[in-house]
């Protein structure tokens, strides 16, 4: 009897840990819910580039004002898809915020060999010569942008910014 019992005890438990063991894998193997899908856009239309990830972040991170990082990001994104050229714009204006002028200067000559002078580009050129403070090659890069595109508020604010910035250090005669 008591051989019995145990035997029963121990099927039991055998039975226990196969249906826990079942509903494990189940979990596991089970599939998931597809997300919702665009009417429009079928999923195999979607393309994955490699540069996909580090550009995401790259831009995330020079919007928070982390510009070291951001320029990690986007090298990485360039080094994964040289032909993006949202990379290497972006690579160009974090090395602007970090003052390495030269490989921005880089930054945009392939951005512009890749994609031509677009507004953006010359904007952000004029920008990066207006840290440095060369003024006259600025405004004739915001200038061509501006004309590109007149009713862009950025460049036309930038245009303001350099106005104000020619005021501000023009000195009397008398002051040199």
């Amino acid at each position: 009897m008591r051989r019995l019992l145990l035997s029963l005890a121990c099927a039991w438990l055998a039975v226990g840990l196969a249906a826990c063991e079942t509903v494990r894998e189940a979990s596991v193997e089970a599939p998931v819910a597809p997300a919702a899908v665009d009417p429009v856009q079928e999923p195999t239309d979607v393309k994955y580039y490699a540069s996909d990830e580090p550009l995401r972040m790259g831009l995330e991170q020079f919007n928070r004002g982390n510009y070291g990082i951001a320029q990690r990001y986007f090298k990485d994104a360039v080094e994964k898809a040289p032909k993006d050229v949202t990379a290497w714009v972006g690579l160009g204006a974090s090395y602007d915020r970090l003052r390495r002028f030269d490989l921005a200067d880089q930054a945009y000559a392939q951005a512009i060999r890749l994609g031509g002078e677009t507004v953006q580009i010359l904007n952000n050129q004029g920008y990066s010569y207006m840290l440095r403070g060369d003024l006259n090659r600025a405004r004739r890069k915001f200038t061509k942008a501006y004309e590109l595109d007149p009713g862009n508020p950025t460049i036309a604010n930038n245009l303001q910014l350099l106005n104000g910035s020619r005021k501000f250090i023009e000195r009397s005669p008398e002051a040199l």
